[in-house]
């Protein structure tokens, strides 16, 4: 790999390439006040904030970047030019829209805890990093692993889709500042003319989403090191202060969280030792995701040296109580009351009502308002949406839209008030609550039906296992793939071409056919037990089945990062859900004709659809959930009728949607689990049912989990260095099927039998031998064929190596 500073700036080019037309949702043809350039403007910059916004760019430039650069076919210098674009296009179009206080460094090539980790030298030791300013070899190493070491956690951020690269942290770490990439931007939009609010991951959070390093007693105390990185902070602050910044945006996000005392003495603490680093500086403090709870309210408004507090007003509506009871003299309030999660139009009206209410509590000139969090879990511009139908685009609003919306808002507040465009926004409000299409009687009916009853299989899971295992006759430690082969450049070639109907139906079935049948074959050869047809007809595990369901839009570059360069493209849920036909029957009976090994029938789960999905946000969102997992219910049962005896209903997205505040996690858990088993409730007691999640912190749920009652769980386990495997060694009891993942996927890495081998050793210790299912830790969907191969070759040699030793000790 080309070796570079990953925070080097390459010369600024003015290019046309990500030019960005603002347009307001209620705009078709947006009028001439909502269109910018990036020419200078008149507007007065008046109270307004952005927390951050999206890296990837409006068509996805910084994904093809990186992925280039990955592949050895562009250099450093190509890759940080796409990057600097796209930092002076974001910049310019805040400017240019009216926003005072515009975000720096919230631009990344990866994600930014790990810039936060690069910031600070904590590089753990396998990546032979010996000092100096981290590159993008060191850099990219951490987040995707190598040809020798593996990449470091990733799991995901609060309760979001968008991944972080875990900190492995410990006493012996020697944090040092290496890397300047957030005085570097800060100085390229200084260039620009433009002063920016430069963003950091505040230090106590740092090391709250931190994890001990390997051989690290896990009871370290990852506290402890705050006055070890207190002083890189302190470096970082000076050199933003001699470079000019006036303001500095502290992200401490796991203050919404039930922290406790030792936990919220930490910030106390932290921002006492910076306050005369900070001196001269407007320091902000940004939380986000949800209610902040009342006591880390208090210590947070009693920060010394700080301006002023950012809220989630959307997500956090218990918090405005808390304001209400007593705020700060003389601080600001960054008032976040425009969504930074969701697509939907803000009601100006609403809040400008909230934001008047507020001035009155904290003052006129003090509140500034802002988004709810980052935009970074947004679209990035409903402009590029040229296909989107009319009515449903006039209610909504993506990144760039937000942006207009915040400054639109900040001008009213000021007395500055643009009546057409709060007009029109009024309009599409109540053109979206009158529409019919959003509304489906008989669904509702339906879904209400549901919650008086448990719906769960007759029969207990260990009396099913064995009547599958007579039906299907399986072997001990039997292998199994997570769903999807690689996506090759031919196969969305072809489904591209058939989407623009440049291909006729027929082609596009035989071309897909043999798809399926290339994957069948390479998994007989390999000698998979179970098997896959590879996904080859699916864009995406959520939108594929949102296309055949009522109730769901769609967007064409409505792309949103979920790690790295992976980005997804979340249906819209605007209205009542059903299924109209089946989705899958067809693609899985065909692939069920080509062996005589099981086939599974491949769903996703109530659950994940809905949280990996733009949600319509005009009732609970348990209702809507409801709703899916009965459409999926008749999917189950025509796949059973079909002849499909393994059917696998992904819930990869259960714990991401877990709500963030423990008082408020049981409701969820409980309308989330009740979705999943409404989905197979009726199948009888030899078809096996599978569910599969991936990349997140399941231990604290593992009863729920239990509770879904499937009857194989795939699970990913690897990457997160066998975590899962605590929670058996502690006593609980595991009863079904179960797979912990035993290599991670998302790295090129090719694990060899030997090391896989161990792995599987690994959960034979604390699982029974019966239950134990081998597979990788989730989909191949990212790989290649010249990994996935050798991999898969290596994970059914281990798992014959552990079977030939189990019947030798008998």
């Amino acid at each position: 790999m080309p070796k570079a500073s990953f925070h080097t700036i390459a010369p600024l080019r003015f290019t046309s390439s990500f030019s960005i037309s603002i347009a307001f949702a209620p705009y078709t043809n947006p009028p001439s006040f909502l269109r910018f350039s990036f020419r200078t403007t008149t507007l007065r910059a008046m109270a307004s904030h952005i927390v951050g916004y999206p890296r990837m760019g409006p068509k996805r430039e910084l994904k093809f970047a990186l992925e280039s650069f990955w592949d050895g076919k562009s250099s450093s210098d190509d890759l940080q030019k796409v990057a600097a674009d796209l930092r002076v296009s974001i910049w310019k179009q805040m400017a240019d829209a009216g926003i005072k206080y515009i975000p720096s460094n919230t631009f990344s090539y990866y994600d930014q805890v790990l810039d936060t980790t690069a910031m600070l030298g904590a590089v753990p030791s396998r990546y032979g990093w010996n000092g100096g300013e981290i590159g993008f070899d060191v850099y990219f190493s951490m987040a995707r692993g190598n040809a020798t070491v593996p990449a470091m956690e990733m799991t995901k951020w609060f309760d979001t889709n968008y991944h972080y690269i875990v900190p492995e942290l410990g006493p012996d770490v020697k944090f040092s500042y290496a890397s300047h990439k957030a005085v570097q931007e800060f100085k390229e939009a200084k260039a620009l003319g433009l002063d920016t609010v430069p963003v950091l991951v505040g230090p106590v959070s740092y090391l709250l989403l931190s994890k001990p390093a390997k051989g690290v007693e896990k009871s370290f105390s990852l506290l402890s090191l705050i006055g070890n990185i207190l002083p890189v902070y302190k470096e970082v602050v000076a050199e933003l202060k001699a470079a000019g910044a006036t303001w500095i945006q502290f992200d401490e996000p796991t203050l919404v969280k039930d922290l406790d005392s030792h936990q919220l003495q930490a910030f106390t603490h932290a921002y006492s030792e910076l306050e005369s680093s900070l001196s001269g500086l407007n320091v902000i403090i940004e939380s986000y995701f949800a209610d902040v709870p009342a006591e880390a309210y208090k210590t947070l408004t009693s920060l010394k040296g700080v301006a002023g507090y950012g809220f989630d007003l959307v997500r956090g509506t218990k918090t405005l109580d808390l304001i209400k009871s007593g705020f700060p003299s003389g601080k600001y309030l960054f008032a976040g009351v425009v969504d930074g999660r969701n697509i939907w139009a803000n009601d100006l009206a609403s809040s400008i009502s909230t934001l008047e209410a507020l001035e009155g509590i904290v003052g006129k000139d003090k509140v500034v308002v802002s988004t709810s969090c980052s935009l970074l879990h947004t679209a990035v511009d409903l402009v590029n949406e040229t296909k989107l139908d009319a009515e449903i685009k006039s209610w909504l609003a993506f990144a760039a839209q937000k942006v207009v919306e915040v400054n639109a808002l900040a001008k009213a507040l000021s007395g500055h008030k643009n009546e057409a465009f709060f007009a029109a926004n009024a309009a599409a409000q109540a053109s979206r609550k009158s529409s019919p299409r959003v509304t489906n009687e008989h669904v509702q009916k339906s879904a209400a039906a549901l919650k008086g009853s448990d719906h769960r299989r007759a029969t207990n899971v260990s009396v099913r296992l064995d009547a599958q295992q007579k039906k299907l006759s399986l072997p001990v430690l039997p292998t199994t793939t997570i769903g999807s082969f690689p996506q090759t450049m031919d196969l969305r070639r072809v489904r591209r071409e058939y989407k623009a109907k440049k291909i006729s139906e027929e082609n596009y079935v035989s071309a897909i056919k043999e798809e399926i049948n290339k994957v069948v074959k390479l998994q007989e050869e390999l000698d998979i037990d179970v098997l896959v047809h590879g996904e080859p007809e699916r864009n995406d595990m959520v939108e594929y089945f949102g296309e055949q369901l009522s109730g769901f839009a769609f967007t064409v570059n409505g792309w949103v990062q979920s790690y790295g360069s992976r980005c997804v493209k979340p249906p819209i849920i605007y209205g009542d859900v059903s299924r109209p036909k089946a989705m899958t029957v067809f693609w899985s009976s065909l692939a069920q004709s080509l062996t005589k090994r099981p086939m599974k029938g491949m769903l996703t789960g109530p659950v994940t659809i809905l949280n990996w999905s733009f949600v319509r946000n005009d009732q609970p969102r348990s209702e809507t959930c409801y709703q899916i997992a009965l459409a999926i219910k008749d999917e189950v049962e025509d796949l059973e009728k079909a002849g499909i005896t393994v059917i696998q209903i992904d819930e990869a997205a259960l714990r991401e949607g877990l709500p963030l505040r423990k008082s408020e996690q049981a409701f969820y858990l409980d309308w989330a689990v009740h979705s999943f088993r409404i989905t197979n409730c009726g199948v009888q007691d030899t078809t096996q049912i599978h569910t599969h999640m991936c990349y997140s912190n399941f231990n604290d749920i593992i009863h729920s989990i239990i509770n879904m009652d499937a009857d194989v769980i795939t699970i990913e386990n690897s990457r997160s260095d066998e975590k899962l495997l605590s929670v058996f060694r502690e006593g609980v009891k595991y009863g079904a099927g179960i797979g912990p993942g035993v290599y991670d996927i998302h790295s090129p890495r090719i694990p060899s039998a030997e090391e896989i081998a161990d792995r599987i050793n690994k959960m034979l210790a604390v699982l029974e031998t019966n239950i134990l299912w081998v597979n990788p830790d989730c989909g191949l969907k990212t790989r290649k064929y010249t990994e996935v191969k050798p991999a898969l070759s290596n994970m059914v040699a281990a798992a014959k190596l552990l079977r030939s030793q189990l019947a030798s000790a008998k």
